[in-house]
């Protein structure tokens, strides 16, 4: 039987791990605070944000938001980044991606203050984790870790291949899964949109991450028997051209009234006959990466009130 990995479930038992060191920080005087910015109204960012929010609340951290206007100027968005640079309070923040257009998203980076850099992106904490000296793991990855060793998986002699070199998912996973620690020393193929005879590289594969945001792009024919899947594409696809009214079934109905449906970059049901274990979309890697940026602010609120704690 092929074991569906649950990241909902691993996410849970990460948000209630954390409590004792949320605890440990209050006894301190520190309750850990995490800020969200978002500029413009983009709907898909403005739930993503609510979602963060509402996982703050669950924890016991305390949850702050800044709204900057779509058609405002970069300037006034360094300026509530300045402030939240500064601001005793705020332990870590994000600022949620995309911003508009007339914005350089890498120059807003940059400006994060390092050690509130919860989704581990400014420059001065990608080096640090190529150096295998990591202050945060970027959430996708680190959720991926978490999810591989909960699985049972252990990396180390693996062959691995990551489909999508992206900043955010590809390019620090493989960093991590080469390194010499418990949860690295794999050996990992990057593939992309330039790679010659992508199959033949998953196939070989015994653990295949597929990170790119094409829908179903590999099937179960591109996944070698046994291999483990993690399935990080969030991709929605018109419902109407993948069945017909006939073909619904009551589970699919939600979906259906909305238009769409959700799907990865795996075909689910081809790839789940070959996979040993292999996660869904929805409820895999999603939810796991939001169990991390809550890691990563307790983290950021241990290492700037100089409180230990002991982390899941």
């Amino acid at each position: 039987m092929t074991e569906i990995i649950d990241g909902n479930a691993v996410a849970s038992q990460i948000r209630d791990d954390l409590t004792a060191a949320i605890e440990t920080l209050a006894d301190a005087g520190a309750r850990p605070g995490l800020a969200t910015v978002l500029m413009g109204d983009d709907p898909a960012s403005q739930t993503y944000v609510n979602m963060k929010q509402r996982d703050c609340e669950e924890v016991g951290i305390e949850s702050h938001h800044v709204d900057v206007d779509g058609d405002a100027s970069p300037a006034e968005l360094y300026d509530a980044i300045a402030d939240l640079n500064e601001d005793p309070d705020v332990h870590g923040y994000i600022v949620q991606a995309p911003v508009p257009d007339h914005v350089d998203y890498r120059e807003v980076i940059r400006r994060v203050d390092p050690i509130k850099d919860v989704d581990g992106f400014h420059p001065e904490n990608v080096g640090r984790l190529v150096a295998g000296d990591a202050r945060f793991r970027p959430c996708t990855p680190h959720g991926i870790q978490k999810l591989l060793e909960t699985a049972g998986v252990e990396p180390e002699g693996k062959d691995v291949t990551i489909v999508g070199r992206s900043d955010i998912v590809g390019k620090p996973l493989a960093n991590l899964l080469i390194q010499k620690a418990e949860d690295g020393n794999a050996t990992v193929t990057v593939c992309h949109s330039r790679t010659d005879d992508l199959g033949a590289k998953t196939r070989a594969a015994d653990i295949v991450v597929a990170a790119v945001g094409v829908p179903e792009l590999i099937d179960g024919s591109m996944i070698g028997e046994g291999a483990v899947v993690i399935d990080v594409g969030v991709n929605r696809v018109d419902v109407s051209e993948r069945r017909s009214e006939d073909s619904q079934t009551a589970s699919d109905q939600s979906d259906t009234e909305k238009g769409y449906e959700l799907v990865g970059d795996v075909e689910f049901e081809s790839a789940k006959e070959k996979a040993s274990a292999i996660t869904p979309v929805p409820g895999g890697v999603g939810p796991m990466t939001r169990a991390m940026l809550l890691y990563n602010t307790v983290k950021a609120a241990s290492l700037q009130e100089d409180v230990a704690v002991d982390l899941p």
